[in-house]
């Protein structure tokens, strides 16, 4: 396991990729590593001009490398001399962690077409646990929200009730957990007493536990003994049950006994609402005409649409700069390049070819083939889901063709998987060759 020195080390090591030296020596040589706890991240800088610098200007980049490293969001807290002093001593409240931050409640979640559903179900299972949709079974494409769910039901229910013995873990670190265990040697009963005592159950990423035998088979007891009990089980997954190939059938039809809800990419008009959303709770606000810039270039992930609000305050309150779309690119740009979805349009035709085997030259050309013609619509959804590409640079991608007939091709697709389990199957599975391929 990484230390915390190490996992420092690995964050200057990233913002080197975009930084100089000697920028690096000038804001961070007073900066030391105390603690990573929970969800937070713990810093000590005792230059007060250097810590608030550090804090305006390259906060944003340190949580994005945080985010590389663990694949949650992990908040940073900078302490002067005296913070660190009281902070050694206990004599100040540690740190909260995200859920209990007050952030992600369902005040703050934007609420469209693509995540009615999702949303409504979560608050039922916050007002009343354990007794609608148990389990309540979340699945969809990174970036879209479910983590912000679990968050809120959470903070919903420990407002109710402030005993509650609440449960937040990631299917990967119930793996590890489970493992460290066995490899220890300490008993399984205070391994099972963890789990099966909570009174609320969140697993996130549940996807990782299919073929894992063992841990299938824990998770399988600790799923029923919770259920027998009446606690309310949450669950999200990148796909839904039937799709994940290695899953044990006796974990797959439990997951479906409750309620399965999906999140969508979000439409146009709430990504506008995401952006002007988040650029109120950092106190300013986003012109209507910027918001729509960038929803329109950022199509596909929640977390890309907030950082580049983020990027976009720190211009404005370092640079002095107006925010234009000048500066919206410059924003969007640089989270593309501090961004874990390193997805790009080159890679999906190539993954997309590979899969029909056909050659790309076929499907960028004036091909009209049923095949062809198929691969090529695929491909300019996929585009327009998973990139920022707009209409009019995906057709020139395609052999100049205009912006209507890639939003025809979009639609097409749309439409036809939600009428086709098959080819929906289909585009998931190019979706993960493409994920494998970053």
């Amino acid at each position: 396991m990484q230390s915390v020195s190490d996992i420092w080390s690995m964050i200057l090591t990233r913002l080197r990729e975009d930084l100089s030296e000697t920028t690096i020596k000038t804001w961070f040589d007073e900066t030391s590593v105390v603690a990573l706890e929970a969800n937070t991240l713990v810093l000590h800088c005792p230059n007060h001009f250097k810590r608030t610098n550090i804090q305006d200007r390259f906060l944003p980049s340190i949580e994005a490398g945080l985010k590389d490293i663990f694949s949650a969001d992990i908040s940073v807290r900078l302490l002067d001399d005296e913070g660190l002093r009281r902070y050694k001593d206990g004599e100040e409240q540690k740190p909260a962690t995200l859920m209990e931050s007050g952030e992600f409640t369902f005040e703050t979640f934007v609420v469209g077409p693509s995540n009615r559903l999702a949303c409504s179900a979560a608050r039922a299972v916050a007002d009343a646990p354990g007794k609608h949709y148990n389990p309540l079974f979340i699945y969809g494409d990174s970036g879209l929200g479910k983590t912000h769910l679990l968050y809120a039901i959470a903070h919903v229910i420990r407002q109710k009730n402030a005993g509650c013995r609440i449960l937040y873990i990631k299917g990967d670190e119930f793996i590890n957990d489970y493992i460290e265990t066995v490899r220890s040697g300490r008993s399984m009963n205070e391994f099972r007493t963890k789990y099966r005592e909570a009174d609320l159950m969140l697993v996130d990423d549940i996807q990782f536990v299919a073929g894992k035998v063992e841990t299938q088979n824990e998770f399988f007891h600790t799923f029923n003994a919770l259920y027998e009990s009446k606690k309310q089980i949450v669950l999200t997954s990148d796909r839904p049950p039937h799709e994940m190939a290695q899953l044990d059938d006796r974990l797959r039809t439990r997951f479906e006994w409750g309620l399965m809800v999906d999140v969508q990419p979000p439409v146009l008009e709430t990504r506008v609402a995401i952006l002007k959303n988040k650029a109120a709770q950092l106190g300013f606000q986003l012109p209507d005409e910027i918001a729509h810039y960038i929803a329109d270039k950022i199509t596909a992930n929640v977390r890309q649409l907030e950082g580049t609000v983020k990027k976009i305050k720190a211009y404005r309150d370092l640079d002095g700069v107006e925010i234009d779309r000048e500066t919206a690119d410059r924003a969007i740009q640089d989270m593309s390049k501090s961004s874990e979805y390193s997805i790009t349009p080159e890679g999906i035709v190539r993954e997309v070819c590979r899969y029909f085997r056909i050659e790309e030259d076929q499907i960028r050309g004036q091909s009209r083939s049923r095949d062809c013609l198929n691969a090529r619509q695929i491909a300019m959804y996929l585009i327009r889901r998973l990139t920022s590409l707009s209409l009019d640079d995906t057709g020139r991608l395609f052999g100049g063709r205009d912006h209507s007939t890639v939003y025809n091709s979009v639609g097409k697709v749309e439409k036809r998987m939600g009428t086709d389990s098959n080819f929906a199957g289909t585009i998931k599975a190019i979706i993960t060759n493409i994920n494998a391929s970053k």
